[in-house]
């Protein structure tokens, strides 16, 4: 019996050594089901985005990071015209491309908000991550609004904050 219970515990114990870190484990949205194929593209307005998100920063000193969970949330502020968001790219501190979360037009229905998720596990933006968004809207809609929200705690202790996204050219 002290065998079988010492086995068990050894296999349990393995098992969970193998589990693989999830990029995004809330919700993830599947990017197939928003996909769209915009007809008349030439008559719309085309945008980009800038969005600054921090999946570690800096405690006490440059040698130690505390990581976050970060959401990042992609809102249409129209409350008749739909939203599309043809493409979300992740950098890291470095600039370098982590992952494109998706290549083709999504859309985002009137005043609906749409959310990414970055799991306080996944350290890959480090310090300095950012987000580049494209985006195409009917002429005199709203521009999309994207912001992030970063938080993390430990015992009675909290930290968060938000950045707000830039339009750029």
């Amino acid at each position: 019996m002290k065998h079988t219970l010492k086995i068990v515990l050894l296999i349990i114990i393995m098992q969970s050594c193998n589990d693989q870190v999830d990029i995004s484990s809330i919700n993830p949205v599947n990017w197939e089901k928003r996909a769209i194929e915009i007809k008349n593209i030439d008559s719309l307005t085309q945008g980009k985005t800038y969005l600054s998100v921090y999946s570690q920063i800096y405690s006490e000193t440059e040698h130690r990071t505390h990581d976050l969970t970060v959401t990042v949330s992609m809102r249409n502020t129209n409350n008749l015209d739909t939203v599309f968001v043809n493409k979300a790219e992740y950098f890291d501190t470095k600039g370098n491309s982590i992952r494109t979360y998706f290549n083709k037009p999504i859309f985002i229905v009137p005043m609906e908000t749409v959310e990414i998720i970055i799991d306080e596990s996944d350290k890959e933006g480090g310090t300095g991550a950012n987000f580049l968004f494209d985006w195409t809207i009917k002429p005199n809609s709203n521009d999309p609004l994207f912001e992030a929200i970063m938080i993390s705690t430990s015992g009675q202790q909290g930290l968060s904050f938000s950045t707000q996204g830039k339009k750029i050219n």
